[in-house]
């Protein structure tokens, strides 16, 4: 048998009947170089292991459906839950509907996760900096009918500032859009620099209004035992973000 499956919660003041967290790669049936809780099908990984995989991730969470598996091409694509079947390609999905998980996959990219104050709209992003250059945030955020100040946002495990080395065109390309973005890289040698992909985010969160952000204190890189992290090993697994509303009970 597997150890338990492993999760972190996010500490936010979300409504009650949000629910949302991400999984780490404890638990499972994958072998190595994926083990253990790899939820992704992509990656050369035993397809049996993940049907396993996701199976006790809905069992352990008792999910109310069977999580919207997107195919992460790291664009600015967001889908809405329901309307479309799984593999579509997007970035992003959002949903307004109880009892539809919203999921992206991630090892070192940025999974962030948003909902309402009032609990009834919620969307789970993929955010690696080709996504966070294209928009895919901003997009996001055009689905919910709530103004931004009324939107709060979670930051969950991604590559930590101190281990994210970019060359001079990421670092150019984030300053045409945001010439203040400089705040976010530190010089790492000639023509590279550690960028703070957590501090990205919230730049582009802030300048939507959101002032309620949380989360954003992990780095994938230098915790092996718990996330995977395709900067460090190349080829590993997938941790899995979710984010649903519950359904009222009558």
């Amino acid at each position: 048998m597997p150890e338990p499956v492993g999760w972190i919660e996010p500490d936010w003041p979300a409504p009650s009947r949000v629910r949302a967290l991400t999984t780490t790669r404890q638990g499972g049936f994958s072998a190595p170089p994926f083990d253990g809780l790899n939820l992704a099908g992509h990656l050369g990984d035993d397809p049996g292991a993940v049907r396993r995989n996701r199976r006790l991730l809905r069992e352990s969470l008792a999910l109310p459906a069977e999580p919207l598996w997107l195919h992460q091409v790291h664009g600015a694509g967001v889908v809405t839950a329901g309307s479309c079947p799984e593999g579509w390609e997007a970035d992003a999905v959002f949903t307004r509907t109880p009892g539809r998980v919203c999921a992206v996959l991630t090892a070192d990219c940025l999974p962030l996760l948003l909902c309402n104050r009032g609990g009834d709209q919620v969307a789970a992003v993929h955010a690696g900096w080709r996504g966070l250059a294209a928009g895919v945030i901003e997009a996001a955020l055009e689905r919910f009918s709530a103004p931004g100040r009324d939107i709060m946002a979670w930051l969950g495990p991604a590559i930590g500032p101190g281990a994210f080395e970019v060359g001079d065109e990421v670092r150019e390309l984030f300053l045409r859009q945001d010439a203040a973005a400089a705040e976010a890289f530190s010089p790492a040698g000639a023509g590279r620099w550690l960028a703070d992909i957590y501090r990205l985010a919230r730049r582009r969160l802030a300048a939507r209004g959101l002032g309620f952000v949380y989360g954003g204190d992990c780095c994938t890189v230098s915790d092996p035992e718990r996330f995977f992290s395709y900067r460090r090993d190349g080829r590993t697994g997938r941790m899995a973000s979710l984010i649903w509303i519950e359904e009222q009970k009558s």
